[in-house]
């Protein structure tokens, strides 16, 4: 029987929902068992919505992928939606992690070239000194 509310099959948003978090979290059926204390063949079931999952399954699938349990049950929308929000998240701090490195470049380099530039200025009157002195 095909659990749906609202038009929307819930064990196929389960099911999607799993293999998104579980490859999120870069762990292979076999070690996202291993992590739940599930069988591997379960979880397979599961993302192939050949099987349920009681409130007990969610909540050890929760613990080994370090998610909160309603993010099963997400739609593609909101799934895009907090993809756009965390996306926006990371790119301003990205922003101001590019502004600070561009400053502390800014100033080892300009600092690196003010003294250059008055160790050649030294130099060359250095130099300037010991002509004159010779002619």
């Amino acid at each position: 029987m095909k659990k749906t509310i609202n038009g929307i099959n819930i064990q196929a948003l389960l099911s999607r929902n799993l293999k998104r978090l579980r490859n999120d979290a870069k762990l292979s059926q076999i070690n996202l068992a291993s992590e739940a204390d599930l069988a591997h063949n379960f979880i397979n079931d599961i993302e192939n919505g050949k099987k349920w999952v009681s409130a007990e399954t969610i909540a050890k699938l929760s613990t080994a992928l370090k998610a909160e349990p309603y993010e099963f049950f997400l739609s593609d929308s909101k799934w895009n939606a907090q993809a756009a929000e965390i996306f926006s998240v990371y790119f301003d701090d990205m922003e101001k992690s590019q502004a600070r490195m561009l400053t502390e470049l800014r100033s080892r380099f300009m600092s690196v070239d003010k003294k250059e530039d008055e160790q050649d200025g030294r130099g060359q009157r250095g130099r300037r000194k010991k002509k004159n002195s010779q002619g």
